[in-house]
């Protein structure tokens, strides 16, 4: 399908007015040939894989903004989980490659680089130990770096265990980030159903069925879908609005896909998918939460808000994948508390609480995204929120995720500043009822009958 001019003027629009951009250009790359030994010298070998891959990565993502006039937000790389790509390294902590990986983004100059990774859904290796053990100080060692660990699936039910684990490391992260607002718990996540093409952080990897060298793109445009309903009757039924949002998503995603295409064939890499996730940012208008209150709920949290956003998840889907022929990633709605000026100000408001957003999360593209809690919550509530998160995802067959920012001296109320895309998050308070019992049982939650599907 070609991409018209008349496409093309209308994306111009968008991109002045309504604050359309594309969220990011993720270079993936395998990393497996830089398996060796020790962890210096897959540290070496690893800085010279992303430097040379990745030189032009930045400069054709300018490029293509100066030609085409759509803001390229983030440059990014993603690989190959590292806890894969260390598997035969004889010590124990794998921090030097990390800060190999985040040397090599400074000196490409992208924003994030994702794949300090494990994938333990069944059970880890000694390998993917040692990367859990190793997340806390990588995070607090470098300043690019980003971490995910997927500890369930619909096929292999969710680790308990490596669960657990994780919910201490996610208080460990924040405790080591301490000066820096906790923000090495904002670059890690806890997934159910981790997908391999995902271009958005901080849950990017590289996955094993992916080619060598590939680009994937993520679209946004929350800002666009908020003024085209800004403008729909109050008496506008919800199969017109559901229409109105198709249109809107087709019309985003062929920007995006333009772009994706370019960026293919100037970086001379396999183009990937075009992930058509509506990622909000703290500007005023580019929010799901207004998107939501666009709707008809009276403020983001209240009661409505879940139908609303299955509603508008559903619809970003269909109108999307009729524009790309690969659409893939996460795709959909996203719902950060700290990156929409929205959310923000329902959680301020006590309109939105956690609950309520557990609840958004069986309908929306990932889960539990940059919330800040009480940095004194216990590991035990972090496992329970972790583990809710995990059987929503593994039951409903769909990818979620936690990200959680334990505010180590901070109470409900507070707040914690990251600035730029990543805003500022208002304290949530936690259920203090979690049960010790049920969160050291440890095991494996077996996977549900749905997985059967030979």
């Amino acid at each position: 399908m070609q991409i018209t001019p008349a496409e093309v003027a209308e994306t111009m629009a968008m991109v002045k007015q309504q604050n359309l951009d594309i969220r990011t250009i993720t270079l993936g790359l395998n990393l497996r040939g830089c398996s060796d030994l020790h962890v210096d010298d897959v540290a070496r070998k690893v800085y010279d894989r992303m430097t040379t891959a990745a030189e032009q990565l930045v400069p054709t993502a300018e490029q293509l903004e100066r030609e085409y006039g759509i803001p390229i937000k983030n440059k990014r790389i993603s690989v190959t989980p590292i806890a894969e790509v260390c598997a035969a390294v004889q010590e124990e902590d794998l921090t030097p490659v990390a800060v190999a990986m985040d040397k090599a983004a400074h000196e490409v100059g992208v924003d994030f680089v994702g794949g300090f990774s494990a994938l333990v859904q069944k059970g880890a290796t000694k390998s993917d130990l040692k990367l859990m053990n190793s997340i806390a100080d990588a995070l607090a060692a470098t300043e690019l770096v980003c971490s995910s660990v997927n500890v369930g699936s619909t096929r292999a039910g969710i680790n308990m265990d490596a669960a657990y684990q994780m919910a201490g490391i996610i208080k460990d992260a924040a405790e080591k980030t301490v000066d820096q607002d906790c923000i090495g718990a904002g670059k890690l996540v806890v997934f159910c159903n981790a997908v391999e093409d995902n271009p958005f952080m901080a849950g990017a990897f590289h996955g094993s069925g992916e080619a060598d060298e590939v680009v994937n793109v993520g679209v946004s445009g929350p800002g666009v879908v908020h003024a085209v309903l800004s403008e729909m009757p109050e008496d506008a039924d919800f199969t017109q609005i559901s229409e109105a949002i198709k249109a809107t998503a087709f019309k985003i995603t062929r920007a995006g896909e333009l772009m994706a295409r370019e960026a293919s064939k100037r970086l001379g890499v396999a183009k990937g998918i075009l992930d058509l996730s509506l990622a909000p940012t703290p500007e005023p208008g580019d929010s799901v939460a207004n998107i939501l209150e666009d709707i008809g709920v009276g403020m983001c949290g209240g009661p409505g808000t879940t139908a609303a956003l299955a509603m508008l998840n559903d619809a970003v889907k269909k109108g999307g994948v009729m524009a790309s022929s690969s659409v893939g990633g996460l795709s959909g709605a996203f719902i950060p508390v700290s990156e929409d000026a929205g959310m923000i100000r329902a959680a301020e408001n006590d309109a939105l609480h956690i609950e309520k957003l557990e609840a958004m999360t069986s309908v929306c593209s990932v889960g539990l995204d940059m919330i800040a809690i009480p940095g004194d919550t216990s590991q035990d509530a972090i496992f329970g929120i972790i583990a809710d998160e995990c059987a929503i995802g593994m039951i409903n067959n769909k990818t979620t995720a936690v990200r959680l920012i334990p505010a180590i001296g901070k109470k409900p109320g507070d707040r914690l500043e990251f600035g730029g895309l990543l805003g500022y998050a208002p304290v949530m308070p936690v259920n203090g009822f979690a049960g010790s019992v049920f969160a050291h049982r440890g095991g494996r939650i077996p996977a549900p009958i749905n997985s059967l599907k030979n």
